[in-house]
């Protein structure tokens, strides 16, 4: 049998066929052809007109359950509308497939050329609305790019580092890491700008902060606290601006960077501030990292280290709490089974950014993945022995741990938490310590 061309049909016929006995595809095939034979003369044979193109492949779909068979015939025609009908018209005529009585009923005949007119008229809207955007920008648009093309082409130098067109004549200067930063705050419109260009403070800056006043405005990160510090051994700036954490200000939004350069910090008082070598940024980050975290299920007492040789710990300040625990669990040095710190370092660096959390039963196979917040409905009706949980272990959250007999919490932070036998893990812990 010819198959018709797809881009030749102008009409689909669909059928509907119920039969009361088992029949099969080609019982019906053989039926729509032998019962239709010579019903609408020469002109008009379906095997004359499949062999010629002018209909094409019929399709039967069919299911058969309880001694009965139902399904669908689809017929593809390039006939004109009144001949598609005349043949639509002659298969409802078919009463038997096979051994079978049968009845067939036309659903519809689709005209094709319908469905392919309303996605041309779709397309062309499309087309015409990207045409449309891409030849006739907004003037702010416009307006906008040749702003910033404008102040991207002003970068200068200012005693040999890269700084923004107004850096020599103005009276405060802001010291920023890199060139990027620079042109970041001349697309914001900032345009005393300064690169320090890297970690190592240059000579020439010395110069300048005897000059001019100075903020440094560095990067939410580990280098920033690096340059940080070197400039305060080095020079002696007048305010410290930060970027929000973990971010660069080559990557600032222009109403982050207003708002870090609105919030910024004298040197006086951030030196008053510092404790122990650390200012008031690095303290939020070297907090969970800097003291002992929980590793080893011994107390140091039982391990050989009395508590009095313990080396001394710089004195964090510590967060606010709520008024039902006023006081902070002692940090215990813990031992936990090589097995158990694997997995648990695992499955949290699985669960990084995803705000979920996994279950674990005692023989550390996962109960399943949910919510973090859903984790006191999924504990109902389980025997959870350990949870890891991408977000801060809480004091609340220890509590239903306690109460539904959780053995481990696994977090990437904690909080101030109360005296318990649940005993909680951070990320910290997990890869600043070996477990055994």
């Amino acid at each position: 049998m010819a198959k018709l061309p797809q881009s030749t049909t102008k009409y689909i016929i669909e059928a509907q066929i119920d039969a009361e006995g088992i029949v099969e595809k080609p019982d019906i095939i053989g039926a729509v052809f032998g019962q239709t034979e010579g019903l609408l003369g020469t002109d008009l044979e379906l095997r004359e007109l499949q062999r010629t193109g002018r209909i094409g492949r019929i399709e039967v779909y069919i299911n058969s359950s309880h001694a009965k068979s139902s399904g669908k015939i689809t017929i593809p025609s390039s006939l004109d509308a009144s001949e598609t009908a005349l043949i639509a018209a002659a298969i409802e005529t078919i009463e038997r497939v096979g051994p079978c009585n049968a009845a067939i009923h036309i659903t519809k005949v689709e005209d094709v050329r319908i469905a392919k007119r309303k996605y041309i008229v779709d397309t062309a809207k499309r087309i015409l609305r990207e045409l449309v955007y891409q030849s006739l920008p907004e003037s702010e648009v416009l307006s906008e790019q040749i702003k910033q093309e404008i102040r991207t082409a002003e970068i200068t130098t200012f005693r040999n580092l890269p700084a923004g067109p107004d850096a020599a004549k103005a009276e405060d200067i802001i010291l920023v890491e890199g060139r990027a930063d620079v042109l970041n705050l001349l697309k914001n419109g900032i345009k005393n700008a300064v690169a320090v260009g890297g970690t190592s403070v240059p000579p020439e800056l010395k110069e300048i902060v005897r000059e001019k006043e100075i903020t440094v405005f560095l990067d939410g990160d580990r280098g920033g606290d690096l340059i940080l510090k070197e400039l305060l051994q080095l020079t002696d700036v007048d305010y410290v601006a930060r970027a929000p954490e973990g971010k660069e200000v080559e990557e600032l939004t222009k109403k982050e960077v207003f708002k870090a350069l609105r919030e910024k910090v004298s040197m006086d008082q951030l030196r008053l501030e510092s404790k122990e070598g650390f200012t008031r940024y690095e303290r939020s980050r070297t907090e969970h990292i800097s003291r002992p975290e929980p590793v080893e299920q011994e107390a140091n007492e039982e391990a050989g280290t009395p508590q009095d040789e313990r080396p001394p710990q710089p004195d964090y300040p510590r967060p606010a709490t709520t008024e039902k625990y006023d006081h902070d669990e002692p940090r215990r040095t813990i031992k936990i089974p090589k097995k158990y710190a694997d997995i648990f370092k695992e499955s949290l660096g699985e669960l990084v950014g995803t705000r979920a959390a996994c279950i674990y039963d005692d023989g550390l196979n996962l109960l399943g993945r949910v919510p973090a917040k859903d984790i006191v409905n999924s504990l109902s009706g389980i025997h959870a022995h350990a949870i890891v949980l991408d977000g801060t272990v809480t004091a609340e959250l220890v509590g239903i741990a306690e109460s539904n007999n959780v053995k481990f919490l696994v977090g990437t932070e904690r909080d101030k938490l109360p005296r318990s036998a649940v005993i909680v893990i951070t990320r910290g812990a997990l890869q600043g310590k070996k477990a055994e």
